[in-house]
């Protein structure tokens, strides 16, 4: 009796321990989707000992996998015509693991031929890539995993989030304690910030009003719905061929009226995409996101698939049908008003089975009346059913495909003016971060913010509205983000990573993709590896420029895969000789690109005039920047008084170039002697190897100038800011009369992208 007494006391005890138990971590990373899993990957990769990731679901892969978007959107535009943005980093792993897996599956790379991208993957696949992406790590016992879990506190000590404390998600076994989880650093890639939410942390959700950021796409003055309006969330459905009537049960808020956009629309059409993405010849609800197109790629039959992601399947988040507002209601007062994020998951849950039933409803909707209206063809919907790959009880994806969350305020918040182009054409944005950490380019893209009840009941039938000025394919730029938007204004420990970053409303809706997200998580996580190295809290790290010098050296570089594209040229592959010294001479501003084209010409020859141009820049960067005054009159002749570049000329005649010549010859080539002739004037560095023989009078390209301009650099050594006041607030480091953490240029008081300090400026 004593001895079973005992046991039991012990067995009490024991559990007690184990209620008690924190994991220690060195870097937490709240959230599994691609963002958290680039993180990862990343910091992993980078040698940071212990990390914890903890997920809300079995699934990894967020938008590939969990929300099932198996085509993701990558699309710019060049020259006129539809293109994919350059793949790079992580991301460019994935792409190839998904090549690969089809090419073994179906014998080719790209079976889908849909109409907005080139890439496809079916979701179970995915999950199952994501999960190879992070294995070594865990087998390793680098990285740890939790399942199942879902944040609820979080422990803040001396201004700097400690610890993060979870409780089961609801579709998994109930625990017997919490799991709580102590880190020196924690990362917020949950889908909705709840981590930065909970912390205290400076956060936003809903619409920026216009006074915020002065964005010309923002509201002046809220109404009932703006604070809660985002960007709406859509409940794939991912459909495979059946070869029989597969019609769904009539959902029990079916409405026909909500869906008249299907009866006006061609539910599918013959189109192989042999056109390229976005060929208007292939554009249908069916062709718009298929996933494997068998018919044109004479496939088994019951391999053909696709998923619906369409207009009138996407939920808007404010404006809810009068169910889900009681249902809220009866969960807390005033709840059915809250946005999204400050909800619950037991109240996000109320509006995510909503969303479930409307986008059931317009596959019912597809399946009958469409069909009705259309007749039998092979690709109709009523022979496709739901896939039942994603293991859940209503056949639907776990998670809804989420566009817009929450915001985390931070050192500096990127805005619709910093990206909006002026054209169709995207060129480069009127700002061009000196801290970026990835190049990106996707329009403003909104899908209908709104609802409009068809008649008095607000749970009949309603369609969707666009915001004026919120629509989407609104025209943007090719952009940098920068490391800035990691880190919150006020907050220590904490990062933020997915879409809870340091941007407007108006700017997530162009920041959001699959690519950009994984690079989101891979940047972050660096930031995080360099902190934990050095001791260092993330806004020290992000305002030394020594530290985020060295963290874009390592992005561009890789570890262990591929490097990040930072200067977002389209001609840049990852494995370029030149890629890293391209990228890391744009964003200093050294190397100045084309104003009139998105591409670096690597085999493009160089002038004179554009050698002179950028070795003034590199003298400039010295430690000992160079002083020099210019006459009044130009020095040749050929370089006249107004000619942009006299400065640039003038002034490394000044520093040491040595001519009698009257004339210049500016547009003249250059060879590789003459990099190495000025160089050598100019006290820099140069390789003795440009003079050998068999290469001294070879033309000098574009690509093999900034290999030797980078290694001059890096050997010689160049000047660093160290003074953290611009990070701090209400100062105007470049005195330009913008709060530098408002200020996206703030090295840079003429607010040109070339910073002050790389100026040469004519003097008389």
């Amino acid at each position: 009796m004593k001895i079973a007494t005992l046991v039991i006391i012990i067995s009490i005890f024991g559990i007690a321990l184990q209620s008690a138990e924190i994991i220690n971590a060195d870097l937490l990373i709240v959230g599994g989707n691609e963002s958290g899993c680039a993180a990862a990957v990343q910091a992993a990769r980078l040698g940071v000992k212990h990390i914890v990731l903890v997920n809300d679901i079995d699934w990894l892969g967020g938008q590939f996998s969990a929300e099932g978007v198996g085509c993701p959107d990558e699309w710019t535009t060049v020259n006129g015509r539809r293109v994919n943005f350059p793949r790079s980093g992580i991301y460019s792993e994935v792409i190839d693991r998904i090549r690969a897996h089809n090419s073994q599956t179906y014998g080719l790379p790209t079976p889908g031929n849909a109409y907005c991208g080139t890439e496809t993957i079916e979701p179970a696949a995915a999950a199952k890539i994501f999960e190879e992406l992070v294995k070594p790590y865990v087998d390793a016992g680098v990285l740890r995993i939790e399942r199942g879990w879902q944040a609820a506190e979080v422990r803040v000590e001396e201004n700097r989030v400690a610890e993060v404390s979870f409780v089961r998600s609801s579709n998994f076994s109930p625990s017997a304690s919490p799991l709580t989880v102590r880190a020196k650093l924690t990362l917020d890639s949950s889908d909705w910030g709840d981590v930065i939410r909970l912390s205290g942390a400076k956060y936003g959700a809903g619409a920026d009003l216009k006074s915020r950021f002065g964005e010309a796409s923002a509201p002046t003055t809220y109404d009932d719905a703006d604070q809660q309006e985002m960007n709406p969330l859509s409940w794939c459905l991912v459909l495979r061929e059946a070869g029989k009537d597969s019609t769904i049960p009539k959902p029990a808020i079916y409405d026909p009226r909500s869906f008249a956009q299907l009866d006006k629309t061609p539910p599918w059409v013959d189109s192989d995409m042999s056109a390229g993405i976005y060929s208007q010849s292939g554009w249908s609800v069916y062709t718009h996101r298929r996933l494997v197109d068998r018919w044109h790629n004479d496939l088994a039959a019951g391999t053909e698939a696709t998923f619906l992601n369409w207009p009138v399947q996407d939920y808007p988040l404010c404006q809810l049908p009068q169910r889900v507002v009681d249902a809220l209601e009866k969960t807390a007062p005033g709840s059915s008003k809250k946005n999204l994020v400050h909800l619950t998951p037991a109240q996000r849950q109320i509006i995510f089975d909503d969303a479930k039933q409307h986008a059931l409803s317009m596959l019912y909707h597809l399946q009958t009346a469409v069909h009705d209206r259309v007749g039998d063809f092979p690709q109709t919907f009523r022979y496709m059913k739901l896939t039942t790959e994603f293991g859940t009880p209503d056949l639907l994806p776990p998670k809804p495909y989420v566009r817009e969350g929450l915001r985390l305020e931070a050192l500096y918040m990127l805005r619709e003016q910093d990206i909006r182009a002026e054209t169709r054409e995207p060129k480069w944005a009127k700002v061009m971060v000196p801290d970026a950490v990835f190049g990106f380019q996707f329009n403003i893209d909104f899908h209908p913010t709104r609802r409009r009840f068809i008649g008095e009941d607000r749970n009949g039938p309603w369609l969707y509205v666009q915001t004026p000025a919120r629509g989407w394919h609104t025209d943007t730029d090719r952009a940098m983000f920068p490391l800035r938007g990691f880190v919150p204004v006020q907050m220590n420990g904490l990062l933020g990573c997915s879409k809870n970053i340091g941007v407007s409303s108006v700017v997530q809706s162009a920041l959001r993709l699959h690519g950009q997200m994984m690079h989101v998580g891979q940047a972050s996580a660096t930031l995080a590896w360099i902190c934990l190295r050095d001791g260092l809290q993330p806004r020290a790290a992000a305002a030394s420029q020594k530290h985020w010098r060295e963290i874009q050296l390592r992005l561009v570089r890789g570890s262990g895969g591929p490097g990040i594209l930072i200067w977002p040229w389209q001609d840049m592959p990852a494995d370029a000789l030149h890629f890293e010294a391209a990228n890391m001479l744009a964003v200093r501003g050294i190397w100045q690109a084309d104003a009139d084209s998105v591409s670096f010409g690597a085999d493009q020859i160089m002038t004179r005039r554009e050698l002179a141009r950028v070795l003034a820049r590199l003298m400039r960067s010295q430690p000992n920047t160079p002083q020099w005054s210019m006459i009044a009159a130009p020095r040749f002749t050929d370089v006249v008084q107004d000619d942009a570049d006299r400065a640039a000329i003038e002034s490394l005649c000044s520093w040491g170039i040595e001519t009698k010549d009257k004339t210049f010859n500016p547009d003249n080539k250059a060879d590789w002697s003459t990099l190495y002739r000025w160089s050598l004037a100019l006290k820099l560095p140069a390789n003795r190897g440009l003079l050998a023989k068999e290469v001294a009078q070879r033309p000098l390209t574009r690509a093999d100038a900034v290999i030797q301009l980078w290694n001059m650099l890096r050997k010689h050594g160049e000047w660093l800011n160290e003074d953290d006041s611009w990070v701090q607030p209400d100062n105007d480091h470049d005195e330009d009369e913008r709060k530098d953490l408002d200020d996206p240029l703030p090295f840079d008081s003429n607010n040109n992208n070339v910073p002050d300090r790389l100026e040469y400026l004519l003097e008389h």
